[in-house]
């Protein structure tokens, strides 16, 4: 009988945090930018130069550990990883080793075989390093010290997940609690959220780890899936040649859907930690860990379950909303204007995923307002403009966040309800269709909407479906 085997994963989750400035300097942590513009000699490296600890970066991290069921470390303290690679300019990294700021959590995922609780073994917080690029046409490489310093939380879980569909769950729980704390936007494609995974195979009912594997480059959840199962099949193979597999780190390469040898692992690699001297030891008094425990927001958990309650919207739309921060911002924020829920749902459901596909946006990426959007519902309702005008003036509001009301004023899209000028226009289709008025009276119904479709050609689409119905049944039954 073939042998049956477990995968066991653990990750390493690395989350830029959203703070205006790096963590030990005042310089900016935006994305993007020509390289080392965003730099000063504390980011740099510079001999003499002193770090000085953001708060904001200490209050992301608490926030995080509190909302994944960790205990906070009161008194914690940085440490100095020491090692030389290029892109690290000190020559160390400042980061937590022996008193990490969070410590012992856990974060509850679903998936197809239950629920089940995923480990954290702790939480720290470091500064990135920069990034080499390398230039081939020079045969060489060049080091952009943008990204050093900015600041990160380390999140380490434990071993406790068991196949690709369980670490997508526990990442897109991290991702959501974290992007609702607002403390990350967490994109993988701009490298704020990071995951390594370690992997090993064992038999099934062995209690015994097998060797484990790190994979790197990782930067989107397909890519992370697929590294899993490849890494899965390549150690089983090894096992059943009966040959070892080797602690080493390897590199994903997602479009040949296989990975290599980067250096080999062994624990005995000697960082030399020891604790950072310029920085103070971080005490966080019981006052500011309950200031930050009640600034919680209500996570997409607690919103589901209000949402079922309060608007009596799908289950499916609530869940699609609840899945990004921002919809659920602009959602609630809508009603609170026009006290709409399944009218604003219906928006969102629709003409904005719609829009967002065509244009390849996320939902982080809206920048319209709940105001104009509240407007056009409002517009709609009213009857000042139909349907069909609302689709195409919300084009306008989704590209460039138009007020409706001026859109409409200015590009004459309002409604006539001038019944005078429809009946005469009506009259003028009637006539100068004597077949669809002969089919009407001869009890084919659908003869009437060729008649309003007519109607509203003429009219340029500005008139009230209702309306136009109702005249023309008026003037053909005579």
């Amino acid at each position: 009988m073939a042998k049956q085997y477990e995968t066991v994963i653990g990750l390493e989750v690395h989350v830029e945090l959203a703070t205006k400035t790096k963590i030990f300097c005042g310089c900016s942590t935006a994305f993007g930018g020509a390289p080392n513009t965003h730099t000063c000699p504390v980011c740099t490296g510079m001999p003499g130069s002193l770090p000085v600890l953001n708060k904001q970066v200490v209050e992301y991290a608490m926030a995080v550990g509190i909302a994944t069921n960790c205990e906070i470390t009161q008194n914690c303290k940085f440490d100095r990883k020491n090692y030389f690679y290029p892109d690290n300019p000190q020559n160390y990294q400042i980061s937590q080793l022996y008193l990490p700021i969070c410590r012992n959590g856990h974060v509850d995922i679903e998936t197809e075989t239950g629920k089940k609780a995923v480990g954290i073994h702790e939480i720290h917080m470091e500064e990135d390093a920069g990034k080499l690029v390398h230039d081939e046409w020079g045969d060489c490489s060049l080091v952009d010290f943008n990204r050093s310093g900015v600041p990160l939380i380390e999140i380490v879980s434990e071993p406790d997940m068991r196949s690709a569909e369980e670490v997508i769950a526990y990442l897109e729980k991290l991702r959501l609690i974290i992007q609702y704390l607002g403390a990350s936007d967490c994109k993988l494609n701009e490298g704020s959220m990071r995951a390594d995974v370690n992997l090993s195979v064992r038999e099934v009912g062995s209690t015994e780890f097998g060797t484990r594997t790190e994979m790197k480059n990782l930067n989107s959840f397909k890519a992370i899936a697929r590294a899993i199962e490849g890494e899965r099949a390549r150690q089983i193979d090894l096992l059943e040649e009966g040959k070892a597999v080797i602690q080493e780190t390897r590199r994903w390469n997602d479009e040949k859907e296989y990975s290599y040898a980067m250096r080999s692992k062994e624990d005995a690699q000697d960082y030399r930690y020891f604790p950072e001297p310029d920085l103070v030891p971080i005490v966080i008094s019981d006052e500011w860990l309950e200031r930050v425990k009640q600034a919680q927001p209500e996570f997409r958990d607690a919103k589901i379950a209000r949402y079922k309650e309060e608007y009596k919207i799908p289950d499916y739309d609530i869940d699609i909303i609840t899945n990004s921060k921002h919809l659920a911002d602009l959602f609630e924020a809508t009603i609170a204007i026009c006290g709409q829920p399944k009218e604003v749902s219906n928006w969102l459901m629709g003409d904005t995923m719609r829009l967002m596909k065509e244009e390849n946006k996320d939902p982080e990426d809206l920048s319209f307002s709940p105001e104009n959007l509240a407007k056009l519902i409002q517009m709609l309702d009213s009857g000042a403009i139909n349907r069909p005008v609302s689709k195409e003036v919300f084009e306008h509001i989704f590209r460039e966040d138009v007020d409706p009301e001026v859109y409409v004023e200015e590009h004459g899209l309002k409604v006539v309800n001038d019944e005078g000028a429809l009946r005469s226009t009506i009259e003028e289709i009637v006539k100068a269709n004597p077949q669809s008025v002969e089919d009407y009276r001869g009890g084919k119904q659908k003869a009437i909407g060729f008649l309003v479709g007519q109607t509203m050609k003429a009219m340029k689409g500005k008139a009230d479906p209702g309306m136009v119905n109702q005249i023309l049944k008026e003037i053909l039954d005579k």
